[in-house]
């Protein structure tokens, strides 16, 4: 039952995904890149439907590689409904994990802190980065530094979609495994 459950909704995101994300066009991504697709996830992320069915699969995506995982977290601003629909979801389902979102560049007054959120989250606590889209793994990679400055271990990184341009690799030739939901393949 929970199988076909979870194939259901992902069947069902990636639905959302082509509909209101995925545009055939060409755009310099923020690597510097150009292409010849976008995928802007937040246009699904910050539905109700897609912010629910991203944080069912992504929570059933951490617990199934690593159950140890007790707080998520990534960069502003794709990660930000990312982490919020895990942490949402996780607290319905009776296992609650934390939520922290690193900041692009530090906080220019009060705290001066790079992590928002990192307070409910215990030093040396295993955490996942999750990233909306991955393409030259960059911003992943910052977010896992950041992560581990102040004191988090890394156990893994998820993705929505992999564009499958060396990201993977270049997260996963640091030590991190790197798991999506989708990728380039599953929009062509």
């Amino acid at each position: 039952m929970i199988a076909e459950s979870v194939e259901r909704d992902r069947v069902r995101l990636l639905e959302l995904l082509k509909e209101l994300s995925f545009e055939n066009r060409k755009v310099t991504l923020t690597s510097g890149k150009e292409s010849d697709f976008y995928i802007d996830c937040k246009r699904t992320a910050l539905t109700a439907e897609g912010h629910f069915l991203i944080g069912r699969l992504l929570f059933a995506e951490i617990r199934r590689h690593t159950p140890e995982v007790r707080a998520v977290g990534g960069l502003t601003l794709g990660a930000d409904p990312l982490v919020s629909a895990v942490s949402l979801t996780s607290y319905l389902a009776g296992q609650p994990i934390g939520a922290f979102i690193v900041r692009k560049e530090p906080k220019g007054h009060g705290t001066d802190q790079w992590i928002e959120g990192a307070y409910a989250v215990k030093e040396g606590a295993s955490v996942a980065i999750v990233e909306d889209v991955v393409t030259s793994g960059g911003s992943t990679l910052k977010a896992i530094e950041r992560a581990q400055l102040h004191g988090f271990k890394v156990s893994r990184a998820y993705a929505l979609v992999d564009r499958l341009e060396g990201g993977r690799a270049a997260v996963e030739g640091k030590g991190y495994p790197l798991s999506a939901l989708y990728t380039r393949k599953d929009f062509f």
